[in-house]
């Protein structure tokens, strides 16, 4: 099992680059990181250097992007402009994943949406927004990953909704992203989990979290653990243990943390506590 890191856990680290993290994932033996688009557009925004140059430094290196995280907000629009808007956005990651050798753009669901709809009306208009999607990325070789997130406001927030849309796609270049906390956050089914295919997994986030009551309003990312924390309360073996039956082929489970806590840390004691965490959980669950 391969370890990845996403800089969701060190985005607020104070002087925090890409670039940096980058050379210290490489450093701290990760096999793979998720760039997030809000660090990489800060960082492009600010000239500390262009698409083109992370390119070369991949054509370098042993670490390799896994996902580019994330197009958000893409589905439940309610103008054409606003979808759109949608797909412009989708070219120009397109762009920046064949400079960056990435084959992997994982898709979060709007969230506190004006129009009341039913989750089978939110699944239609997802369908039909991802197969859209689908014309322009297949032809790259590039693959989509929907990650339903745990929050009530959310349109696709449980994973037997979100592999529900995958289902119906049944296309090799469309899954789903699996977070563990996301997963428990809104009491995902672990029925439906058992019942699914692993191949349609695409990501795997790692963390843990607070005990706190599912739905709450209270129970948020800053919630999130490193595994391992003693505090924390996610079921670990089952998860490997559901996935290893199921028949995960992801390879790699990626960190992913969001606790204002870890923020206080350097960006360097961040990634190396985050291969330090993650390295010990795959040996306990997985080697």
């Amino acid at each position: 099992m391969k370890i990845g890191f996403n800089e969701g856990c060190d985005r607020y680290c104070k002087e925090h680059s890409v670039l940096k993290d980058l050379e210290l994932c490489e450093q701290y033996g990760f096999d793979f990181i998720d760039i997030q688009s809000e660090c990489l557009e800060r960082d492009l925004a600010a000239g500390m250097y262009t698409i083109e140059e992370l390119g070369e430094w991949f054509k370098n290196h042993h670490l390799s992007m896994l996902s580019y995280n994330a197009l958000c907000f893409f589905n439940m629009k309610e103008t054409q402009e606003e979808k759109d808007a949608v797909m412009a956005e989708l070219d120009e990651i397109i762009r920046r994943c064949q400079i960056l050798d990435c084959k992997m753009i994982v898709v979060v669901p709007s969230q506190n949406i004006k129009y009341h709809a039913t989750r089978q009306e939110i699944r239609e208009d997802a369908v039909a927004v991802i197969k859209e999607m689908l014309k322009k990325v297949e032809p790259h070789g590039i693959k989509l990953s929907i990650e339903f997130c745990g929050s009530p406001g959310m349109t696709i927030n449980r994973f037997e909704d979100a592999y529900a849309i995958v289902e119906e796609i049944n296309s090799p270049f469309v899954g789903v992203t699996l977070d563990q906390y996301h997963f428990h956050a809104m009491a995902s089914d672990w029925a439906a989990l058992e019942k699914a295919d692993g191949k349609k997994i695409f990501i795997w986030h790692l963390n843990d979290m607070e005990d706190v009551p599912c739905g709450a309003a209270y129970n948020t990312d800053e919630k999130r653990l490193w595994p391992g924390d003693p505090r924390g309360c996610l079921e670990h073996k089952r998860y490997a243990d559901i996935f290893k039956k199921i028949g995960f082929e992801g390879d790699c489970c990626t960190i992913e943390v969001f606790r204002p806590d870890y923020y206080e840390l350097s960006q360097e004691e961040n990634v190396r506590t985050a291969a330090e965490v993650t390295r010990a959980h795959v040996e306990k669950y997985w080697d």
